[in-house]
């Protein structure tokens, strides 16, 4: 996931699970919709700490959310909270097709996975503790997390040998995880699911063997965000979906080829989405501010805050990249550029991964959307 996926303190680790399992109990309202139809997956990762509430809205047309996050420690996954938490499986009263998975690691947080997928002995301890986490809280599967095997993400400890351990790790997740499933009687359609989230480019399958790790996975969410942001020289598009004209830049649609490549099926990928947008300061005005040079601070802003504050508000003008598929903000007088994501772009990929059989579409975060519109953009573009 983005920077934003800080460690969680353990009071709001535990206050944030509270929210959330009460904002969809307590609601009472029609649903507005139908369920999502199964043949796409519609994935939601909803940041702990951030709380905000599922909407009844959300939940009908979402498949999956994904709480982020648990921590390796000790080869083991633990939840950072004093207390237990309540059960997130309420989440799913009026909606029992609704999957929650816990998302381990992130980018904070995956210092130790390393250590755990390490041997045969560390890698049953991760595999039974996260598996026993699961079931106390009844959720409905596992997110690995691992940001990034055989490198360095977040002064990781990390090793050559993460290519080969990180694919038996997750072997020995879908080992017991099947165990699990068959000791509870989860029929087909109902077995407890194994998901990735994966880095976008080549550098991450470089470190990793994902044609073999798919096998042991029912899907992998695949991050084709943070393209650009405070880590890169000039600023860009950070999840447009194409590549742009006259640039050598990333894109979602060349991380997916590079994911089939090598050899993941493309029912496997779930491609990725991004609510929250990156905005630069002190930009070079040339071309609007795109793909061009800054000198200030790089800040972070949910959609809403863009939606509500910034699209054609005070100065800033939203203009659309036809070859990217992507928008973009430019305030000529401060200088100021902005690169997210919006409705258009959202409909963009839906569209795209029906096209190209794709699994489905995730998105990184929930409560970047506070009124439910880019969520409902995406579910329209992928039964539309």
């Amino acid at each position: 996931m983005n920077g934003n996926g800080r460690p969680l303190r353990a009071a709001a680790f535990a206050l944030a699970l509270t929210a959330l399992a009460a904002g969809l109990t307590a609601c009472d309202e029609a649903r507005e919709g139908h369920a999502p139809a199964e043949t796409y997956r519609l994935v939601g990762y909803l940041f702990g700490p951030r709380g905000g509430e599922v909407r009844e809205a959300d939940a009908a047309r979402l498949t999956h959310i994904n709480y982020a996050f648990a921590n390796v420690r000790n080869d083991s996954v633990v939840l950072e909270s004093p207390d237990d938490p309540p059960r997130l499986a309420t989440l799913r009263a009026g909606h029992p097709e609704l999957r929650i998975l816990l998302s381990v690691g992130g980018w904070s947080w995956s210092e130790n996975f390393s250590d755990a997928a390490l041997t045969e002995a560390s890698r049953e301890t991760f595999a039974q503790s996260a598996v026993a986490l699961m079931t106390r809280f009844a959720l409905d599967g596992l997110d690995i997390d691992w940001e990034y095997p055989g490198q360095p993400g977040e002064d990781n400890v990390y090793r050559e040998a993460d290519r080969e351990n990180f694919t038996l790790l997750l072997r020995t997740l879908r080992e017991r995880l099947d165990r699990q499933s068959d000791r509870d009687g989860r029929a087909e359609g109902r077995r407890y699911e194994l998901t990735i989230a994966a880095g976008a480019g080549e550098e991450y399958l470089a470190h990793t063997d994902l044609g073999a790790a798919a096998e042991y996975l029912d899907f992998i969410n695949l991050m084709t965000y943070d393209f650009h942001g405070p880590w890169t020289e000039r600023t860009g598009h950070h999840a447009n979906l194409y590549p742009p004209s006259g640039v050598a830049a990333p894109s979602g649609a060349e991380a997916v080829e590079a994911l089939l490549r090598a050899g993941v099926p493309a029912r496997k990928v779930v491609l990725g989405a991004a609510f929250y947008g990156y905005g630069w300061r002190g930009v070079r005005p040339e071309n609007d501010g795109l793909y061009q040079p800054y000198e200030g601070r790089v800040e972070s802003y949910p959609y809403h805050v863009l939606a509500g504050r910034y699209v054609g508000r005070n100065g800033y003008e939203r203009h659309w990249d036809d070859a990217a598929k992507a928008p973009y903000l430019w305030q000529p007088d401060s200088l100021v550029f902005i690169s997210y994501e919006d409705e258009a772009s959202l409909r963009e990929k839906g569209r795209y991964a029906r096209e190209k059989g794709l699994g489905g579409v995730m998105y990184w975060e929930h409560t970047g959307d506070a009124d439910g519109a880019l969520l409902k953009a995406l579910y329209e573009a992928l039964h539309g």
